[in-house]
């Protein structure tokens, strides 16, 4: 007897975590819809079990027609799987950080999100499937000068639980991954905002923060080339919450992760001394 296939959608799949997901769960028998923004990064996903889709979570036509695309594809078999990865980390401190900027920050990481929610729990509906929801250690913690990430990161860790406990009746699950610093892409780009917003800032601000934020920036590089860990590790994670036959609602990836889930139990003061230096 043939068995049925699992379709998967994963969202910014064209770099880290995503791409890694991809191709690790076409391997292992899914067929994966990838989530790509770019004609470059659809070229690299091609394959066997790999379909790239063109997917912008801050274009809800965008989102529409995949939505009708995958529908088309998956039939009756509805959607296995929805992997929540798209993202992007904006950097620099609250006092000053523009406000479309914080904007763009919260449409990604959690309007955006929601959108696709939306869309495609009618295909998790259909094939009493999952949702896996890609989180950070800035879910539980407060990073200086990365308040609008942080802010988008609780906001979705709230949505997660929210909607967690609204798909119960269905026995949908809905997981969260939680990484602490991994080897992708996002780290640079995040840098780069960061000086990008440091850039424009007015003289008022860079002479507030200016000397505080260059070290901070070469910190923040040794710290994620000491270390971060490969993406697979996380690409572990989601497939157990793919599979798992008692999904947990959260997975943490990493000692870091683990250490500052710990650590948020500590008095707010000691918090602010070991996360400020």
């Amino acid at each position: 007897m043939q068995r049925k296939k699992r379709y998967i959608l994963i969202t910014g799949a064209s770099s880290g975590i995503g791409k890694t997901s991809a191709l690790m769960l076409a391997d292992r028998g899914f067929t994966v819809f990838a989530g790509v923004r770019k004609e470059r990064d659809a070229g690299d996903l091609e394959g066997e079990n790999i379909i790239p889709v063109f997917i912008d979570v801050n274009d809800s036509a965008l989102v529409g027609e995949s939505f009708l695309r995958i529908s088309e594809t998956v039939q009756e078999s509805g959607l296995y799987g929805l992997v929540n990865n798209a993202g992007i980390a904006v950097a620099g401190p609250v006092e000053f950080l523009p406000l479309e900027k914080l904007r763009l920050q919260l449409e990604t990481n959690v309007i955006g999100q929601v959108t696709v929610i939306q869309a495609f729990l009618p295909l998790i509906r259909q094939a009493k499937g999952r949702i896996v929801n890609i989180s950070s250690i800035a879910g539980f913690s407060a990073f200086p000068f990365k308040g609008a990430y942080c802010a988008s990161k609780h906001a979705f860790e709230a949505i997660s639980g929210s909607l967690r406990r609204e798909l119960r009746h269905w026995g949908i699950p809905v997981s969260i991954i939680g990484p602490g610093i991994i080897k992708t892409p996002i780290w640079e780009r995040s840098l780069e905002l960061f000086n990008e917003t440091m850039r424009e800032m007015s003289p008022e601000a860079r002479k507030y923060y200016g000397d505080y934020c260059e070290p901070l920036i070469e910190r923040t590089r040794k710290r994620v080339d000491k270390t971060a860990i490969p993406p697979e590790r996380v690409t572990k994670a989601i497939l157990r919450a793919l599979t798992d036959k008692n999904p947990r609602t959260r997975y943490l990836v990493g000692r870091d992760a683990f250490f500052l889930n710990l650590m948020r139990f500590l008095p707010d003061k000691v918090l602010d001394i070991m996360l400020s230096s």
